[in-house]
Formats: C-alpha cells, sequence, structure tokens
C-alpha cells in the first residue's frame, strides 16, 4: 500500500499543478489556454503509466493471469480515455469560460460532468464480468477497488483546484 501511496501522491502533484494553472487563469478571465494540448498529453501519458504501475504493484497475479488479465485492462483504459477526453475538454471548456457563464450555461456543464461519472460507472459493470472470467472474485475485486481509488484521487485533485461556478459572481 506505500507504494499506491508514492505513485497517487506523484500523479497528484504533476495534476495539482496544471489544474491549479486552470484556476488561476480561470479567476483572470484569460482567454487563452494555460493547459497546452502537449502539457495535457504529458500529463495524461504519466498518469496512465502510474495507474498502470499501481495495479501492477498491488494486484499480486500469476504470469497465466496476468497474460489474460493486461489485454482486456488495456481495453477498459482504451474506453476510458474516451471518456476523460471528453472529460479534459469540458474542464478546458470551463476555464476558458469561467467568469462569464450564465445559469443555463452552468446547469450543462453540471449535467455534462454527471454524465461522464455516469458513463465511467456503467463502463466499470461492463467491464466487471469480462474480468471476473480472468481472475478469481477477490482479484477482480481488488483490481475494480484499486481502479476506483485512482480514479478518486484525480477527481479529487481535479475538483479541488477548479474554482466553483459561484464564485464567478464575486470577482
Amino acid at each position: 500500500m506505500t507504494k499506491l501511496l508514492g505513485v497517487l501522491i506523484a500523479g497528484s502533484c504533476l495534476l495539482a499543478g496544471t489544474t491549479a494553472r486552470t484556476q488561476t487563469t480561470a479567476q483572470k478571465e484569460s482567454t487563452t489556454h494555460v493547459i497546452s494540448n502537449q502539457d495535457v498529453d504529458l500529463l495524461r501519458k504519466d498518469l496512465r503509466s502510474q495507474r498502470k504501475q499501481l495495479i501492477a504493484a498491488n494486484l499480486q497475479l500469476t504470469d497465466t493471469e496476468a497474460a489474460k488479465f493486461w489485454p482486456v485492462y488495456d481495453q477498459y483504459i482504451a474506453e476510458l480515455i474516451s471518456i476523460n477526453d471528453r472529460k479534459f475538454g469540458l474542464i478546458q471548456e470551463y476555464a476558458d469560460n469561467w467568469g462569464k457563464m450564465t445559469n443555463e450555461q452552468s446547469l450543462s456543464f453540471i449535467r455534462q460532468w454527471v454524465d461522464m461519472d455516469i458513463e465511467i460507472a456503467q463502463l466499470r459493470q461492463k467491464y466487471v464480468p469480462k474480468v471476473a472470467k480472468i481472475l478469481e472474485g477477490k482479484k477482480a475485486a481488488t483490481f475494480f477497488q484499486l481502479d476506483r481509488r485512482i480514479a478518486m484521487m484525480i477527481e479529487l485533485q481535479v475538483s479541488s483546484q477548479m474554482p466553483l461556478i459561484q464564485e464567478q459572481d464575486h470577482q
């Protein structure tokens, strides 16, 4: 578990720097992108790599299990990336428009955010039986626990760095 904590802290620090710049930019009502696509791509590749390392370090698989599990994991992550690409786009749009959002835009933002949360939960549900065919119940459950922990740490870091919508009225 110490490995898990160390890598999560490192990932959170990387994420904190990028999202803090987003918050500062939003508060200044800048119309430029502070987070370049290249920055986001590098950050996300690093987080994906760390995520896989965390799973590997904490999910004790036999060679046979690993040979079957990792291709399914890669499929899962590919589908998760698709959702997260839209989520990062939504965050960037939020940062670009913060300070200028109407009530309708604010509600649209939060609906889209919640819809993506639902999509991620549905994706996990879709993969539970797939992983359970490969791994015994305890190992399958452990994988999803690890996956959720990592996702929640990232989500907490991102959410805590985003200024609240209502604050745009109090600039």
